[in-house]
């Protein structure tokens, strides 16, 4: 606990007034430090600098292939000549892709260069988005959601599963480079927890058998495709309905999606309600 007694200034002080001032709270801030240092749990932050490493350094050559090269083209023809720099988001998203699921600080560059930004701003996008992953991951990259409902419900067994089946701890790769764990804030799938998002698919209702047998399937190339709903409860159940299913709106009709709406990548702001069935 901090206890330093607080100090009122007049309006009027000088510059060595300041610097004593600052001498002297930053004698008291050791213990409190001290006090929080035991705290280990990552939150799914990552650095918000570079290290160079063998395989990531500016010099390492990055480029697009020709066909993430069209895509990149359609994505940028959605924004106006002078704002290119509004694609940095999914350029980035398109250079993680193609790069095996992470950025190299080369892919950066890339698409700073391509948007005519500096590259110190799209370092700040990549820094601060945590669907960026500056450093290498495995095949399989699984984020565990460790907030209060997933806790609650079993995230920290879960947790120890994966650790215990895989031989890793939180924040590590497997040697065969095929799994990284990392536990992470709330991923929204509160409804049916516990659960993971691995790589882009959310997989919820786990338990210690269910991680297990999901592990086992992405060894063997056979991750568990997707339910209806965008997500696959791995308890058997439909989406969030609970163990009595379906128990009303039984008369709503579900909206129909034109699934080839965006097939040409172009996007009609009058028209995109009506699309997504609104």
């Amino acid at each position: 606990r901090c206890t330093s007694t607080v100090h009122t200034f007049p309006l009027s002080f000088s510059s060595a007034t300041m610097l004593s001032a600052a001498r002297h709270l930053s004698r008291r801030l050791p213990s409190v430090v001290a006090a929080t240092s035991g705290q280990t749990r990552s939150m799914g932050h990552a650095q918000s600098f570079h290290i160079n490493t063998p395989d990531n350094t500016p010099e390492t050559y990055f480029d697009f292939t020709e066909e993430n090269y069209h895509r990149v083209n359609k994505i940028l023809s959605k924004y106006p000549a002078n704002y290119k720099q509004s694609g940095i988001i999914p350029l980035l998203d398109l250079a993680q892709r193609q790069h095996g699921g992470w950025l190299p600080v080369a892919a950066m560059d890339k698409v700073a260069q391509i948007v005519g930004a500096a590259p110190s701003r799209v370092y700040e996008v990549a820094s601060f988005y945590t669907m960026f992953n500056r450093t290498k991951v495995g095949k399989y990259f699984i984020q565990l959601c460790g907030t209060t409902p997933c806790m609650i419900c079993g995230s920290e067994d879960i947790k120890k599963t994966i650790e215990k089946h895989l031989g890793i701890k939180n924040g590590e790769t497997t040697k065969d480079g095929m799994f990284t764990l990392l536990e992470v804030e709330c991923l929204g799938a509160c409804a049916n927890a516990p659960m993971i998002q691995l790589n882009d698919d959310y997989y919820e209702c786990l338990n210690a058998k269910s991680i297990v047998e999901l592990l086992e399937a992405c060894k063997a190339g056979k991750p568990p495709a997707m339910g209806k709903w965008g997500s696959l409860p791995m308890n058997g159940q439909v989406s969030c309905e609970g163990p009595l299913g379906k128990t009303s709106l039984f008369e709503v009709e579900a909206p129909k999606v034109d699934v080839t709406r965006f097939k040409e990548g172009q996007v009609d702001p009058a028209s995109v309600k009506a699309h997504m069935a609104y």
